[in-house]
């Protein structure tokens, strides 16, 4: 058992299962004996025909889909990839922002020397769209660094995108240990990074389905 803790189920039907996810937990294996277990591998201990249809960051918590066998697989790969799927998640981010919205339109691409890490690239990155709604600040306490409560909807699904958008506009999320200084990766035991909604239209039933997690922090 990870020291990350246990996924729970949120939904289960025929077609699909969505499940939240702890943060620390691998979405599907990596490379290494010691990077086989995952949320994957635990969802498919109970469901054998549960399939990954998009992941999470290891850092991040919450709401994950699966597939119920390669078909819907197939059916629910194609609605992400056509946007048909929504995803709110909730960050905390160093530093007060100033405007209560915005719009983060930056192409990403691989930084290769600093791998696993991605960069905004004008020239060669992939389209990247992320929209963003304050909810919330403060001033930090005594470390003197202030703090935003923002809530995040990414039109695309690139790796790493919320963390890499939000390290560009100057307020990268707490305890992130790739795209934060060292003084903010200090501040959150943890990535505070959650995805805390999921929104899509049943692939087998004409029904509105929404999804929702808890904010743990």
């Amino acid at each position: 058992m990870s020291a990350a803790g246990d996924w729970r189920l949120v939904h289960e039907d025929e077609a699909l299962l969505v499940v939240d996810k702890p943060a620390g937990l691998l979405a599907v294996p990596g490379r290494g004996a010691d990077k086989q277990d995952c949320l994957a591998a635990r969802v498919q201990a109970r469901f054998a025909d549960a399939r990954v249809v998009h992941r999470l960051d290891q850092a991040t918590s919450g709401l994950m889909l699966f597939a119920r066998g390669p078909a819907m697989q197939r059916r629910l790969s194609a609605a992400f990839e056509q946007r048909e799927i929504g995803k709110r998640y909730v960050a905390v981010v160093a530093g007060r922002l100033p405007e209560a919205e915005g719009r983060l339109d930056a192409p990403l691409a691989a930084d290769w020397p600093n791998r696993p890490r991605q960069r905004v690239d004008l020239d060669a990155g992939k389209p990247a769209l992320t929209l963003w709604w304050r909810s919330g600040v403060d001033g930090g306490g005594g470390n003197g660094i202030g703090r935003s409560r923002v809530e995040l909807e990414p039109h695309t699904g690139r790796t790493h995108q919320l963390r890499v958008h939000l390290a560009a506009l100057g307020h990268p999320i707490l305890g992130d240990t790739l795209y934060a200084p060292p003084a903010v990766q200090a501040l959150a035991p943890r990535l505070l990074l959650h995805a805390c909604r999921l929104t899509l239209v049943h692939p087998t039933q004409p029904l509105a389905l929404c999804f929702e997690s808890a904010v743990p922090f």
